[in-house]
Order: structure tokens, then sequence, then C-alpha cells
């Protein structure tokens, strides 16, 4: 989701984390070509170096996350970034370029849209993908508020969650893919002005949920794991307004150490006065 200019002029950068997980790091990145920014989804490789990034722009970035001994980022190497293409190869048109949410099954990539709600397949960033035939419950999602997560578990399935829900009462919907099959098998509890910003099944079999939740004063970010049936939610994160960017993107891995960290990426909504910033946590028993 896109954040206006005018409520970003009022953030500040203040807080501490509230609850649950353990703060590892953050670390501010400048990437340095014109267009750069607005990184919404993000997928990190098992070895938590090796890292592939989406903006709201319809671009894509890859590379290397460089980790210091203890195992914090200390900085990036970009191999190769471009834009998403459409399915016929041609540029993505207006409407069509808000890429927000990314998993990976084996080595191909699917991407999640909103605006133009879809899923698309990709074996290769760089080359044409192929569109997945969708539900007739998206063509209702909201323009701005479409396919924000997405997710896949170790079968291979696909979770596709909105942005919002319809109305604070309502839980968010969340989609699954098995096969060529769409269903709508569980929803999420909503809570409060908390909006889905990302997804991702974690290698512990668990659904986690990441939201933020935007003041005149900054963000607040959250997350929430479920079991793949909805159940047993858990809070594994929850921070004061400010601690962090507008975090978008978020991946569950474990490291070297058998922990389980959540690596995410803010989306600095290519404003001077907010920051693309990759944060880590531990998650704890």
């Amino acid at each position: 989701m896109r954040l206006c200019a005018v409520c970003a002029c009022a953030l500040t950068w203040l807080g501490a984390p509230l609850a649950a997980a353990d703060l590892l790091g953050s670390y501010t990145w400048a990437p340095d070509w014109d267009g750069a920014g607005g990184y919404s989804a993000l997928w990190v490789g098992p070895d938590g170096r090796a890292f592939t990034a989406l903006s709201d722009r319809g671009q894509w970035v890859m590379g290397t996350l460089n980790r210091d001994g203890d195992g914090r980022i200390q900085g990036v190497t970009v191999s190769g970034r471009g834009p998403l293409l459409r399915s016929t190869g041609t540029d993505l048109q207006a409407g069509e370029t808000d890429a927000e949410g990314l998993t990976r099954v084996g080595d191909t990539y699917f991407v999640s849209f909103e605006g133009t709600h879809r899923v698309m397949r990709h074996d290769q960033l760089d080359a044409p993908p192929d569109r997945i035939p969708l539900p007739d419950a998206f063509n209702a999602l909201q323009g701005n508020s479409g396919l924000e997560a997405l997710a896949s578990d170790a079968e291979g399935r696909l979770y596709a969650i909105p942005e919002r829900s319809g109305d604070l009462a309502r839980p968010f919907p969340v989609y699954r893919r098995t096969g060529t099959t769409w269903e709508q098998p569980f929803t999420l509890r909503r809570d409060g002005r908390y909006l889905v910003a990302g997804a991702d099944v974690g290698p512990d079999g668990r659904l986690y949920l990441l939201e933020r939740q935007f003041a005149l004063v900054g963000f607040r970010t959250r997350v929430r794991s479920f079991t793949l049936t909805g159940e047993d939610e858990r809070l594994e994160l929850e921070t004061a307004v400010g601690t962090h960017d507008n975090l978008e993107g978020l991946c569950v891995w474990t490291d070297g150490a058998g922990r389980l960290r959540l690596t995410m990426v803010s989306d600095d909504n290519q404003n001077a006065i907010q920051r693309t910033e990759f944060v880590e946590y531990l998650v704890t028993e």
C-alpha cells in the first residue's frame, strides 16, 4: 500500500518494542539508482543471505544481505534488478505495477498485485510470467487494499490475504490455492486498525502475518502467527509507534544457531523523510 506524501510528512521515529520477539538489528539501505525504494515484498533464502525484493512500482531487485560475525545485516550487494513484465512480455501499464506479495516454491516465484488484483507465476523475474486463474471473490477487493500478502507452505500451496477485510468487525479472509483450485478455508481475527502488510509460512509450519498501523507520528508493527487452519493465534511481535519505518515485506527462516528469525523490509514510499530498512527479530519461545 502506498502512503500519501502529506501523511508521510508527519512521521517521527520514536519508541521501542513492546512485546515478544527480540530485536537483532536494523540496517538502513540507500540504493543508488533512480526509482529505487518502495519495497513491499521480500523473500530471503534459507542461508539468510540471498534475497529478492519487489517494489510497488513493479520493480524487482535481488542480491545478498551481507552479515557480520554475529549474523547482523551490515550491507547489501545487488546482483540484478529490473522491471516486472506482463504475460505478453511488454511493460506493465498504469494500474498494474503495484506488486505487494512474494513467495517462492522451489525455483518459481509467485507475485501478488493490488489495483489490478492478480497472482502471477514467474520462472524468472526478468521473463514474462504466467497469469494464474483467480476466484470471483478477488473481483470485490478494494482498489488500494488488494492482495497485500502472499505465502506458500511446504506442500506448495499458496495463501493470499487482502490488506483489508471490508470493515473493522470483519476478519481477514485467507485464500488458499491447492493445485489449480482456490478456496477460503479460514479467516484471521482483525484487531483494531491494524492492516495486513505481508505474510510467510515459517519452517515451523505456522502462518506468520505482518501487520502495520499508521498514526500521524509513525507506524506500529505487529506479527502474529497461526496454524495453517487459522487457529492457535500467538503474538510474536508488537512495537511502539515509530520504532521502525513502514514494514511491509516479511520472511521467516531458521539461522545457523537454530533460531527462528523474522526478516522484514520497509516501503519508504520513495519519500525523502522515510527509509528502506531491513529489520530482524528473533522469535522467543
